[in-house]
């Protein structure tokens, strides 16, 4: 058997490393909430690579400063010197500002550090930052440190990395921000926002929608970015509501049926809870996925006081059903996150349901929410 060579061997190395950047984004494709993706991000790189400590700043909406979202390893806090770095400013801002990725082996000797007794007392050698870039812009950063020097390949892989984060964080951030303006926008805007304004198609006139049922069609949207979704069609019917959606394939390794549903299947059981359903079908050059869902939900005669869930769930879910994060929901009814997360895991196990979306609906339909 011939002995590898070293050419094998790195080709081997990027390889693996390409693997496990597709284990970490798999983790984190479909979420909603830009901070818990820049954790989950953050926390895998760790996890996966060993690296001293990972950070992710995003860029502010005023493009003045960056604001630190995510920290783990040897530092975990969100606070300190750099919990806002202005645009230009320090290596992360100058990253931010010129989109430059960047790799160093030797901190404590770059002239840019501000406490290079600190990287010394620490061991930290490897520095990488990368722009997290969309629409051209960079919309935060990634920063690495190590305490091993890092080959310049690993940069490559990074790179390709930051492509996935950046794109998740675009349409989490997109999505957020809808979600805090429900009464300006309609559906067919929030979703060309999160898709690309090309990218959609509307039919028929946009009619108001059970809130479970908006929510579904938002988090197909948001499941679709991160497919290479090509077309999608909105359509409004009589009394349903229809997302088509068609799918690049690779024709030297097409998707299967079965791939393709279970990409799909937590919005499928929701749809289903929701009287609706969800179709997939596969090509060796496009999948096409297909939901349709009712407008409306009629209620049951149940009322209020029936409810299983506590006034203190109640209200949780109210302020779920109204697009709140879990730290939104924390700060207006003075509690933890930890909290809100305990109140919505009962409300699930309360109603036998599996997500929060589910949670709401059976809420709404049965007048809880009024």
């Amino acid at each position: 058997m011939p002995n590898l060579t070293s050419h094998d061997l790195d080709v081997s190395r990027l390889l693996f490393d390409l693997k496990r950047c597709g284990k970490l984004v798999s983790e984190f494709t479909g979420w909603l909430d830009p901070d818990a993706i820049a954790t989950c991000v953050t926390n895998g790189l760790i996890k996966q690579f060993g690296c001293a400590f990972t950070r992710i700043w995003l860029v502010e909406p005023d493009r003045r400063t960056l604001r630190l979202v995510a920290s783990s390893g040897l530092y975990t806090r969100l606070d300190g010197d750099f919990a806002q770095v202005p645009m230009g400013a320090f290596k992360v801002g100058k990253i931010a500002q010129h989109c430059i990725p960047f790799l160093s082996n030797c901190l404590p000797d770059e002239d840019w550090v501000k406490d290079r007794a600190w990287a010394m007392a620490n061991n930290i050698q490897g520095f990488a930052g990368l722009p997290l870039m969309a629409d051209e812009q960079a919309i935060g950063v990634l920063a690495i440190f190590s305490h091993r020097p890092m080959a310049p390949e690993f940069l490559e892989v990074l790179q390709i990395l930051s492509l996935s984060v950046a794109g998740a964080l675009a349409s989490a951030v997109n999505h957020q921000a809808l979600l805090h303006t429900p009464d300006t926008a309609h559906l067919s805007e929030q979703m060309a926002a999160l898709l690309g304004g090309q990218r959609l198609s509307l039919l028929g006139t946009e009619q108001p929608l059970a809130l479970p049922v908006t929510q579904l069609l938002l988090q197909m949207a948001h499941r679709l970015v991160n497919l290479s979704c090509q077309y999608c069609r909105l359509v409004y019917d009589t009394d349903t509501v229809i997302l088509e959606a068609m799918l690049a394939a690779d024709p030297a390794q097409p998707l299967s049926e079965a791939a393709l549903a279970e990409t799909f299947q937590d919005i499928l059981v929701t749809g289903q809870s929701l009287g609706g359903e969800l179709q997939t079908q596969t090509g060796t050059d496009v999948a096409q996925v297909r939901l349709q869902l009712p407008q409306r939900i009629i209620q049951s005669k149940q009322t209020q006081t029936e409810s299983p869930l506590s006034e203190r769930e109640q209200e949780v879910m109210r302020l779920l059903a109204q697009g709140h994060r879990d730290r939104d929901i924390a700060e207006q009814l003075y509690i933890s996150e930890r909290t809100v997360k305990f109140h919505a895991k009962n409300m699930l196990e309360k109603l036998d349901v599996r997500t929060r979306v589910q949670a709401v609906f059976e809420a709404t339909r049965h007048g809880w929410l009024s």
